[in-house]
């Protein structure tokens, strides 16, 4: 069983940046696609970002791109999501995922992952 911990979330101010991290029980090379997801109360579950762990292939949902960057560090078995110019609006839990069988790289597909974190908050205010 693959356990998915994150950290890093934490309350900003509009405008400014936090990094999430999530590690992985082990390497994140032998889970073809890793992602970042995001839930605010009363809404559905949404894809961020997302990452081929072997491909190095990204995607990223609309609202974020050019202001968050998906990576991960082989050595350390992590998976990270910088996240500036962040908006109020993107208050939520986020969760990471992932998935070890072939997969698709891309940010809105939310059924294919069979592990998941347990969420950190990230709350901005304006």
């Amino acid at each position: 069983q693959v356990q998915l911990v994150e950290s890093g979330g934490g309350s900003v101010q509009a405008g400014g940046s936090l990094r999430l991290s999530c590690a992985a029980s082990i390497s994140t090379y032998n889970l073809f696609c890793m992602a970042w997801f995001r839930q605010a109360p009363g809404k559905e579950r949404e894809g961020v970002a997302a990452l081929g762990t072997n491909s190095g292939r990204t995607d990223y949902a609309n609202s974020v791109k050019g202001r968050f960057t998906i990576s991960q560090d082989g050595a350390k078995n992590t998976l990270y999501l910088q996240m500036n110019n962040l908006k109020p609006e993107e208050t939520a839990m986020y969760y990471c995922a992932a998935h070890d069988r072939q997969c698709t790289v891309a940010a809105g597909i939310t059924g294919q992952y069979n592990y998941w974190g347990q969420g950190t908050q990230v709350t901005v205010s304006s």
